[in-house]
């Protein structure tokens, strides 16, 4: 039998395939991915379990002029795929590769850039209300997981989308998965839906008998309504988007490819938005992935028959050591608390999970609520502790500089995958962190060169009374003593190497390593200097910074973070106001988004790998005795 992936090189070709064809192509796609993905590493499980929905949305809708927003993205593989993009996917996530979320400037078929969770609904109404104004002529679909609606922004997005009327549809693709286990109200509600799938047979047999009753005066009428609701409210499943004016159709088993590209068809002659509640199993077609979805949800190169990764560390992450050192100091004090955002296992915090269960809160995929609700705690006297993501962190600026910060309450903030991350590319890099939290007043903002360092500022962050921010990249933290006395004061630095004048290099975080290796080359070139491990960006070592900038001849920051805003111009500023203008050579990531690719291909690129750092040295270096020589003559 041909192999039918083979020959599909745009969406027409689907629609010209028979069910039977259909049914092969979904065991080919997935046998596709895993195979692939199994090399690049990426986003497995979500991308299993969208198969039969990918082909159905792509049988009914014409994606070059119909829109369709994927909520997060992560899960779009099978649509690039399936829109001319399969020669190239062995290049995803890879430098200058295809991304692993949707990108406008990478197809026609890709209406909107994503990579946060939550956003499709508010995109899709957007994109819809314009179509509107403009009287075009196409649908407009978001695909939403039942993680990511846990959202508030998703809420927001589906009061305003049934109050709207505007023809839109909505795919809940549900599989009680966001990337850990989903938790919450919504949560048991979708469970309840679940398990009644008579409901949208029922309903509509019913509702369709309730408007057939003869008119016999306004008390009949009234009476009809009420026995309608009563029905709806009886049966229970989606009543909550009906309630909100949004046609309910479902539960539909999203593997059964002839009931799904029958709801989508149906929810496109429907007016007004339209949710289609899918039922879909995260890591469907591979059993590994099946069983353990969300170790499958992100994964790097593994092995395809064992799904073993092919690369396993028995070195400790950061992550893992700040999930250790937060759940040494909870054995003693009763007051601290972990909160995470739907990523427990991310983060390091499933050994606190386990624990202290009554202490560690997953609020799921709401950002916003988690920094107000640590705010509660820590303004009743508890330790609360946010770990997540500094990408995911953004969006709860308001409520960190309102709710934490003016309050001055201590609430401890570990930024996991700060800096540069990798793969994920544009939407995921935590290199903002330092721009935005440095402006709010009371806040500290930490970064640890490794393990043991890491483990001493979150004692620190504990113990003080106002909020602090601790930043770490993903990946080895390098060297690990839980047992250091290692002792943190705040604001200040420390000196690692003192050996000249020449230079003084000013690094942050992990970045202190590289320096040290930087310093090194230099000696070679009988250029000595000073290497400053900061340790702090907010409040900045004023004394130490402002004496030896003033004895160097050259002055080095060293950052993973962007350059406006970040520990460079804090420096800067900080040397303006005290009158001494020296020049500053900051090793930072440009004005632009970053793409993705792996660390140092990005460093690269960028110039502020060790490499270019020391020829950069040594060019300033040759026109400063240019200069000088100019001078003597």
């Amino acid at each position: 039998m041909k192999n039918i992936l083979d020959h599909i090189e745009s969406p027409e070709d689907i629609r010209k395939l028979n069910d039977n064809e259909i049914q092969i192509l979904a065991k080919e796609l997935r046998e596709f991915l895993i195979d692939n993905v199994s090399k690049t590493g990426g986003h497995l499980a979500s991308n299993l379990g969208v198969v039969e929905l990918t082909l159905a949305l792509h049988q009914v809708f014409n994606t070059q002029v119909d829109k369709i927003v994927w909520d997060v993205g992560h899960q779009s593989y099978v649509h690039k795929i399936l829109t001319g993009r399969k020669d190239r996917f062995r290049t995803l996530r890879q430098f200058n590769g295809l991304s692993g979320f949707p990108k406008r400037n990478e197809s026609i078929h890709d209406h909107f850039d994503t990579g946060h969770s939550s956003t499709s609904i508010s995109a899709a109404l957007g994109i819809a209300t314009a179509r509107d104004l403009k009287n075009e002529k196409y649908s407009v679909t978001a695909i939403i997981g039942d993680g990511a609606l846990t959202g508030g922004m998703a809420f927001e997005a589906l009061n305003h989308a049934g109050q709207s009327k505007t023809n839109m549809n909505i795919i809940l693709n549900d599989n009680e998965m966001s990337i850990s286990e989903n938790t919450g109200g919504l949560s048991k509600y979708l469970s309840k839906v679940r398990t009644m799938p008579v409901y949208s047979r029922v309903k509509g047999d019913v509702e369709a008998l309730i408007n057939h009753i003869p008119a016999l005066g306004k008390t009949m009428i009234r009476t009809a309504g009420k026995a309608k609701d009563s029905i709806k409210y009886f049966f229970v499943p989606g009543v909550l988007f009906e309630e909100l004016g949004i046609t309910y159709i479902g539960p539909v088993d999203g593997h059964n490819y002839h009931d799904t590209l029958e709801a989508l068809k149906r929810a496109k002659g429907i007016s007004g938005p339209v949710i289609i509640h899918l039922i879909t199993k995260k890591g469907k077609g591979y059993s590994f992935a099946e069983e353990r979805p969300e170790k499958f949800h992100g994964v790097s190169p593994f092995n395809k028959e064992t799904g073993q990764p092919l690369e396993q560390s028995k070195k400790f992450s950061f992550s893992k050591v700040a999930g250790k050192s937060l759940t040494d100091l909870a054995y003693e004090n009763h007051s601290i608390t972990a909160i995470t955002a739907a990523m427990p296992d991310g983060t390091g915090m499933n050994e606190f999970k386990d624990k202290y269960p009554d202490r560690f809160f997953d609020v799921g995929i709401a950002e916003q609520h988690a920094v107000t609700m640590a705010a509660g705690q820590a303004a009743n006297g508890l330790n609360p502790v946010f770990a997540v993501y500094s990408t995911f962190l953004q969006r709860g600026f308001d409520q960190i500089l309102h709710d934490v910060a003016l309050q001055n309450l201590p609430v401890t903030f570990l930024l996991d995958r700060a800096g540069v991350v990798g793969a994920d590319g544009e939407t995921h890099q935590g290199i903002y962190d330092i721009s935005y939290l440095s402006m709010i007043p009371n806040m500290q903002i930490l970064s640890p060169m490794n393990g043991t360092e890491l483990n001493a500022m979150i004692k620190y962050a504990i113990q003080e009374p106002g909020p602090v921010a601790i930043r770490y990249p993903k990946g080895d933290a390098l060297e690990c003593d839980f047992n250091s006395e290692k002792n943190i004061q705040t604001g200040k630095g420390e000196i690692i190497n003192f050996e000249g004048n020449d230079v003084v290099i000013f690094a942050f975080g992990p970045l202190v390593n590289s320096g040290k290796r930087v310093l090194e080359k230099l000696k070679s070139y009988d250029i000595f200097g000073t290497l400053v491990n900061l340790r702090f960006a907010k409040p900045l070592d004023h004394q130490l910074i402002l004496d030896l900038t003033a004895k160097a001849d050259q002055v080095i920051v060293m950052e993973d973070h962007a350059s406006i805003g970040g520990l460079g111009s804090l420096i800067t500023h900080l040397l303006n106001d005290h009158d001494q203008l020296k020049r500053i050579t900051t090793f930072a990531l440009p004005d632009e988004f970053i793409q993705h690719g792996s660390v140092s291909e990005v460093y690269k690129t960028y110039e502020i790998d060790e490499y270019s750092i020391v020829q950069r040295i040594l060019t300033l270096k040759d026109k400063k005795r240019s200069h000088l020589r100019r001078i003597s003559k």
